[in-house]
C-alpha cells in the first residue's frame, strides 16, 4: 500500500522532518494533539502493529529509542512525554503504515489531550 507516509519517506511530498536515520524518519504531525506531536515511522513497509512479524520486533524498539533520543535532545524528556501506537480503525489508526506518536510540551490528559 502506498500511503502519505511512504511519499514522505521518498521525499515526494514535503514534511517538517525532525529526525532521520537509516531505519526511521520522524516529522511533525500536521494536526497536532499536543504542543509537540511528532510521528516516528519505520522505513520498511508494515501496515499495522498487528502485521508486525516476530522477525521484525526490533522495528518497534528502534522507533521507541528514536523517540526517547529526540525527547532528550529537545529537552522535554525530564518533564515527560507520551508515545502511542494506534492499530486499525477502531484503535484510531488512519494511515496504514506502522508509526509511533510522540506527544509532549504540556501535561497530558488521560487519552492524550493537553489539559
Amino acid at each position: 500500500m502506498d500511503t502519505i507516509f511512504h511519499k514522505i519517506i521518498r521525499r515526494e511530498i514535503p514534511a517538517d522532518i525532525v529526525f532521520e536515520d537509516e531505519h526511521v524518519i520522524a516529522f511533525r504531525d500536521i494536526a497536532p494533539q499536543a504542543p509537540v506531536h511528532v510521528l516516528f515511522v519505520p522505513k520498511i513497509d508494515i501496515a499495522t502493529l498487528d502485521d508486525l512479524q516476530p522477525s521484525q520486533s526490533e522495528v518497534v524498539g528502534h522507533l521507541a529509542l528514536a523517540a526517547a533520543a529526540y525527547a532528550r535532545r529537545e529537552g522535554f524528556a525530564e518533564d515527560g512525554y507520551r508515545i502511542v501506537m494506534n492499530c486499525n480503525g477502531d484503535g484510531g489508526q488512519t494511515v496504514f503504515q506502522l508509526h509511533l506518536h510522540l506527544l509532549a510540551g504540556a501535561p497530558l490528559g488521560h487519552f492524550g489531550t493537553a489539559r
